[in-house]
Formats: C-alpha cells, sequence, structure tokens
C-alpha cells in the first residue's frame, strides 16, 4: 500500500488466524511511533478523524481497530481476554514490533488486557475514563442505571442484548435521536457544554450507525466485563498513564481505583470535568506515549 494510501485508510480488513474478520483504520504518519487506539462504548474505528483538532501529530502511526462486535469486526465471546493475541497479529501484519496503546472508556479494559497478556510488545498504556471493575469503591459516583446495568449484565444477558439492539435499531436510523437521549440522562454538566456544540454532536451523528452497525452486541457484550473483571492490576508492570475525569458520571471512581491498584501508573485528575473532556485533549493524552523519555512525565 502507498503512503498517501495508508495515511487515509479506514477500511482495513484483516483476516484472522481462528477465520474472524477485523476491520482497522489508519491514521497520520504509517511510518511513526505506532500506537493502537481502542474506541469507547459507543464507538468505532471512525471516531478517531472526528474529533476537534484532530490526534494526528507528527511521526505518530496511528492504528484503529474496531473492537469485537463494533463496526465491522466480528464478535467473539470472548472478546477481552482474547484480543492481545488479536492485536499481535495485527502489530505482525503491518510489520509492527513494539507500540504503545491508548484506551479511553470502555476500550480500556483491552488496552489494560494487553499490558497483562502481551507486555514484551507494549512501550506504554494510556486510560481515560476506563472502565474498570464492579466494586464500591470504583463504582462510587456513577448513575445509578449504569450500576444497575453492571450488576445485571451477566445474569440477565439475554436482556441486555435486547435492550442493545433496540438501541442499534434506532441509532443506525436516527443516531442523533440516541445521542440527545444519552445526553439528558448521563452526561454531567461539563459534559452537556462540549455535547452542544455542533462539531461534536456530528462526531456521534456520524460514528454510532457504524458502532451499532452489528445490533449493539459489543456494547452488550462491554456491560458485562465489570462484574467478571478478569485483569490482575497487580501484576501488571507496564507504565500506564490514567487521566480521570472527577465529574464523569459514566463511570464513576473507576479510573482512579485501576491507577491506585496498579504498580507502575501516573495519575492525572481533572476537576470540573466529565466524560467528554477526552474529545478536546487527544494530544495531550498522547504525549507522554510517543515522548522518548518518559520519565518527564513522572513528576508533573
Amino acid at each position: 500500500m502507498k503512503t498517501n494510501e495508508r495515511k487515509l485508510a479506514i477500511k482495513n480488513l484483516l483476516s484472522l488466524s481462528d477465520g474472524r474478520q477485523l476491520c482497522y483504520a489508519e491514521y497520520g504518519d504509517p511510518d511513526g511511533k505506532p500506537i493502537f487506539l481502542f474506541h469507547g462504548n459507543p464507538g468505532s474505528r471512525l471516531s478517531w478523524g472526528l474529533y476537534p483538532g484532530s490526534p494526528f501529530l507528527q511521526k505518530v502511526h496511528l492504528i484503529a481497530p474496531d473492537r469485537p462486535g463494533y463496526g465491522l469486526t466480528d464478535f467473539h465471546k470472548n472478546a477481552l481476554t482474547s484480543w492481545p493475541s488479536d492485536m499481535l497479529e495485527l502489530a505482525e501484519h503491518l510489520g509492527i514490533d513494539k507500540f504503545a496503546v491508548f484506551g479511553p472508556s470502555g476500550g480500556g479494559p483491552f488496552a489494560l488486557a494487553c499490558a497483562w497478556k502481551i507486555p514484551e510488545r507494549i512501550n506504554a498504556i494510556g486510560l481515560f475514563g476506563s472502565v474498570g471493575p464492579n466494586v464500591p469503591e470504583a463504582t462510587d459516583g456513577a448513575i445509578k442505571s449504569l450500576r444497575l446495568l453492571w450488576k445485571i449484565a451477566n445474569p440477565l444477558f439475554w436482556l441486555v442484548k435486547l435492550q442493545m439492539k433496540a438501541i442499534a435499531w434506532v441509532a443506525k436510523k436516527e443516531p442523533e435521536k440516541i445521542a440527545l437521549k444519552m445526553r439528558d440522562l448521563e452526561l454531567s454538566e461539563s459534559d452537556k457544554l462540549i455535547f452542544d456544540r455542533p462539531e461534536i454532536r456530528n462526531v456521534f451523528k456520524i460514528t454510532f450507525p457504524e458502532a451499532y452497525r452489528q445490533n449493539g452486541i459489543g456494547s452488550a457484550y462491554d456491560s458485562t466485563i465489570p462484574a467478571k473483571w478478569p485483569i490482575p492490576l497487580t501484576e501488571i508492570k507496564t507504565r500506564v498513564y490514567v487521566w480521570h475525569a472527577e465529574d464523569d458520571l459514566l463511570v464513576g471512581n473507576m479510573a482512579k481505583y485501576i491507577a491506585n491498584k496498579l504498580p507502575n501508573s501516573h495519575l492525572t485528575c481533572l476537576p470540573d470535568t466529565g466524560h467528554l473532556w477526552i474529545l478536546d485533549h487527544f494530544k495531550e493524552v498522547l504525549e507522554p506515549l510517543i515522548a522518548e523519555d518518559e520519565e518527564q512525565y513522572k513528576n508533573n
């Protein structure tokens, strides 16, 4: 593939060794430092090209796969624990040895799974507002409807799938309607100010139909992760940069909980900010992941 084509490729398809299809986008410099980006819930590979100011930095190669059950990546019932091996196949396909990983929100557990399973291939990890274990210390501050969802998602998975399928039906036909409902029911006041900007509403309008292409199975699966959390946080040795928004109603204190359990984390707490802060600050959160000398970030 030619360099200029790589910069614009947003629908690359890879056949994995088990027969599943993985779809990914590439942004930025194909010869630059590789960073794998794992989108949130809902989201897709397309999200990253829509954010204000774009996160495309000089000499950085961004690889953004659809997570299982989103976009054009086939679903897998063990999506989280199989993800690191999927990323190894993608890295081998692209000729990449070591890489950094960034995961906001629902992408956070998938970034941590890579640090757990394939640490020898990971340079650094970045998390923002990451989903974490379903324990009171972590879920404190999250809205009641999500705390209930995390509680019932495993025993009543059939019901959650049905709910997500209904949401997907609307999202594919009227994505702005779903986005507005999310705004009214789930966002803090600081997040609403961000959401109400036309360019931000356009992000949701474009990305929601792709996120729900597979009728919400990815979102349904994601809701089961907190209660059956498999990742031993205390065993992860890779450097992890964690950003926690103190007014985040979607994940509460999960990111802070994760940072406190990790033996090698750098926690940044953001006062008076919510879950959508990241939409204006991608370049900022990627900086420590691309720095040649990460030591300069440890004492900031």
